[in-house]
């Protein structure tokens, strides 16, 4: 265990930590590319589509060629159902069956599938990457503001100090003063955390390192399109939600695999040509009227069930569960997504209320600190006066921070309902 340990210090030293700045947009771009998620998303994507190449296999030609030389002694017999040749070569291919080409159906149906499931995977990990981000910008400018509170109320500590020394002020004023001030450092403390552990966890989604930090950088981001209404933003979510499109996929495919397994009863048509090279040494000519070393033949097997598969059976009955399943599963989700989409716009709405609520007390604040400035400059208020109207400014600021950043991530939730946030974001 030692040296396994000084090995994880060694190679945690050779690779520190490294610190990225990047703005939501190519944040949202490095998270489409590298995040693991996605990219198993894309490998179950690719093996879907493989798969039909699978389901296609039996129609497609199967050229067998080898050899089934042997030494005859008496009446030449047959080497794995075929005579004794010295070269032979057989072609196998399936003309008609319907099970199988519902089962073609069916993987391009599940190929299909696994495109909307990695796009709907797109649309949760660029929502998870647009919260995270806004999260780490929050804070740090949270960061930032609390910081110029915790001078403020030094500057304030240091005058009651003052005060109290010269018995202008008790001392208990002081001691408030310095609970405060202690308030407002842990504040700080705690907002450097959460930064950090945001930055880090966006550093993990992008698919770096975990010890790896995204700062945000500063940007005007445009204010993305919204529908105009709540009725256009349900109908436009019931049409184009992923996820919904992905269920309604594996309905398709279900539905394809009861009509495969009880196709099952249906005949098989199959071309089959063969060829053989015969040689005298196998007594051919002693058993046979004639002999030619060159013989072929082309034709087709039929076969025709006369009995259906009992598994065949149970098999479509099974699929006809999961379809009745997944019927109720597509009405619930289409429910689901209504609700969401319904309340998704009614908090946006909510947010901008919230939004133009802090802009105008925050607009108030920066007035009532314009005039409690004029009047220290005039010596009408004290600097004790100036700093807390400075502290209750920055509490302005942190709230309309708050509102702003829950009206942008209102938005994002509600352009994932519709699946647009991919688009609206890159």
């Amino acid at each position: 265990m030692r040296p396994l340990f000084f090995l994880t210090l060694a190679v945690t030293a050779c690779c520190p930590a490294e610190v990225h700045t990047m703005t939501l947009r190519e944040a949202v771009d490095l998270a489409l590319r590298q995040n693991s998620d996605i990219v198993m998303s894309r490998l179950e994507e690719q093996k879907s589509g493989l798969q039909v190449r699978v389901a296609r296999d039996p129609f497609m030609p199967k050229v067998i060629v080898g050899s089934g030389i042997a030494y005859s002694s008496g009446f030449p017999m047959n080497i794995e159902g075929s005579g004794p040749s010295i070269f032979q070569a057989q072609a196998v291919g399936t003309v008609f069956s319907k099970a199988k080409s519902y089962g073609i159906a069916q993987a391009r149906e599940d190929a299909r599938g696994a495109q909307l499931e990695t796009a709907s995977k797109r649309e949760e990990i660029a929502m998870r990457t647009a919260n995270l981000f806004l999260d780490a910008e929050r804070t740090a400018r949270s960061v930032e503001i609390a910081r110029k509170q915790v001078e403020s109320l030094e500057r304030v500590a240091a005058e009651i100090a003052v005060q109290v020394e010269e018995g202008r002020a008790l001392a208990l004023e002081s001691r408030r003063a310095a609970l405060n001030l202690a308030l407002a450092r842990q504040r700080v403390q705690m907002l450097d955390g959460d930064r950090t552990f945001a930055e880090n966890s966006l550093a993990l989604v992008l698919g770096m390192q975990p010890t790896d930090r995204i700062v945000a950088a500063d940007e005007n981001r445009p204010t993305p399109d919204l529908p105009p209404d709540e009725e256009i933003a349900v109908d436009g979510a019931l049409r184009t939600n992923r996820e919904l499109r992905r269920l309604e996929s594996s309905l398709a495919s279900k539905t394809l695999e009861a009509k495969a397994n009880r196709a099952e009863r249906y005949p098989t048509v199959d071309l089959v040509a063969q060829y053989a090279l015969f040689a005298k040494f196998n007594n051919y000519e002693n058993y046979f009227n004639t002999f030619q070393r060159h013989n072929g033949q082309l034709g087709v097997s039929l076969r025709v069930p006369l009995y259906a598969s009992h598994a065949a059976t149970a098999q479509a009955a099974q699929a006809d569960v999961d379809v009745t399943r997944l019927r109720l599963d597509i009405q619930n989700r289409r429910s689901q997504i209504s609700l969401n989409t319904r309340k998704s716009f009614h908090e946006v709405q909510r947010a901008e209320t919230a939004a133009e609520v802090a802009k105008l007390d925050l607009d108030l604040a920066r007035e009532q600190i314009s005039v409690v400035l004029a009047k220290f400059e005039e010596g009408r208020a004290t600097l004790r006066q100036a700093e807390e109207a400075r502290f209750m400014e920055n509490e302005k600021w942190l709230a309309w921070l708050d509102s702003r950043y829950g009206l942008e991530r209102a938005r994002y939730a509600l352009l994932k309902e519709s699946g647009d946030l991919v688009t609206q974001l890159r």
